[in-house]
């Protein structure tokens, strides 16, 4: 892949709306966002003129079903009758578009886990259609905040993604082209098996990391190059937090502020989790990693992030992953998490904790919204949620899920 230049200057303020085939690979430097560098944009019709910008993030698992066209905008929205709609197990005719409807368009959307081969150009062509096909009338898909790019992140590692004709994994960063236009995404030279794309929004100063994070399992790991076994799961979970961390913590040194979003494959508290927390070494292992790397303070080795649900709704129990095999509330856990770093100011967020949400996959959408009218010092106080690492759940073991 093409590697972006790594010169410290900011990146140009013209519109692009050419796709490129692949998504560039990470520069080394990181430049600082253009309003660190006192420069100031001249052209209102670069950027969304919001004062806040909308960051959902949803597992998918699988995006083949909502890849469907052909039904009226009705079908796809709860009935208006008084009638109780009880969605059914495997919910008919989802589309991406109508999320994008349900949701109010949001400015960014991350998608993990969408399982397209790399090799699979028609279907990564078949997501730029669906996302910006009307589904009536007065769809809207003339209006730049109503259109959308889409970036993929795909597996590339023959030893490590395998299985399914390499429909595994995956990453997918849609962008609504009223901020597109300004923006670059990007993937991780680190990571070869589609699970990292980060889009930089230069004229906001911010930066959203699209995530599908390992899951810590005895399965083995193997060297990308050789093939030979190195490890487990639970060893690369831990890699891939510290690299995760590093990339995080590259960009704040360089004033950007920082959104993660995504599948991370960890539930932190007994609040997170019905009815208990994955248990057993390994697991504790990586739950306490994982709070190492993102929530402890920089003067403990981390990034003192802030869990964004947590931060808004206190102690509200609400679940993003509700596994399909298994009746409804029995059995979940809140392993999608939004995390943000110190300067930047949330004004809300939430959990679409519902079976209709939950559509065909086996995790439910959430979202965040983010102040973006100006930079906030690192000295300002504010209530922050550090989740507490759990040590009452050593005991025994809870069965992994096997991703």
């Amino acid at each position: 892949m093409a590697s972006r230049s790594a010169s410290l200057s900011p990146p140009p303020l013209k519109r692009r709306r050419s796709i490129p085939p692949e998504t560039p690979q990470s520069p080394n430097p990181i430049a600082p966002p253009p309003s660190i560098l006192g420069i100031k944009p001249t052209d209102p019709s670069v950027a969304s003129k919001a004062s806040t910008l909308r960051v959902y993030s949803w597992n998918i698992n699988g995006i083949a079903p909502y890849l469907d066209t052909q039904r009226p905008i009705t079908t796809f929205f709860p009935s208006s009758s008084p009638t109780t709609h009880k969605p059914t197990s495997n919910p008919p005719y989802p589309s991406l578009r109508a999320c994008l409807h349900r949701w109010s368009f949001p400015h960014i959307i991350g998608l993990q886990e969408v399982k397209i081969a790399p090799s699979d150009n028609p279907s990564q062509a078949s997501v730029r259609r669906v996302i910006n096909s009307p589904l009536s009338d007065h769809d809207g898909v003339t209006e730049p905040n109503r259109l959308y790019d889409a970036h993929f992140c795909l597996p590339r590692d023959k030893h490590n993604a395998t299985g399914f004709g390499g429909k595994v994994y995956g990453v997918c960063t849609l962008v609504r082209r009223d901020v597109a236009s300004s923006s670059t995404t990007r993937t991780v030279n680190w990571d070869l098996e589609g699970r990292v794309l980060i889009t930089e929004l230069p004229l906001h100063g911010l930066v959203v990391l699209n995530i599908y994070a390992v899951n810590g399992t005895t399965n083995p790991y193997r060297n990308p190059k050789t093939g030979k076994v190195v490890g487990d799961r639970h060893m690369r979970k831990r890699i891939f937090h510290t690299e995760l961390r590093d990339e995080c913590a590259r960009y704040e040194a360089a004033g950007w502020k920082v959104v993660l979003a995504g599948d991370i494959n960890i539930s932190q508290t007994p609040l997170d989790s019905y009815p208990q927390l994955r248990l057993g070494k390994e697991h504790v292992h990586n739950r306490r990693h994982f709070r190492e790397c993102f929530l402890l303070g920089k003067e403990e080795g981390g990034l003192g992030m802030s869990d964004t649900f947590r931060e808004v709704r206190g102690e509200e129990r609400k679940f993003s992953y509700r596994p399909r095999e298994r009746e409804w509330g029995q059995g979940m856990d809140r392993v999608d998490l939004i995390l943000v770093g110190r300067r930047v100011r949330v004004k809300d967020a939430d959990i679409l904790d519902d079976e209709l949400e939950r559509g065909r996959s086996d995790h439910v959408p959430l979202w965040v919204e983010v102040d973006v009218g100006g930079n906030i010092d690192d000295g300002v106080t504010r209530e922050r949620c550090e989740a507490r690492l759990d040590k009452r759940g050593e005991r025994e073991e809870r069965p992994e899920r096997g991703r």
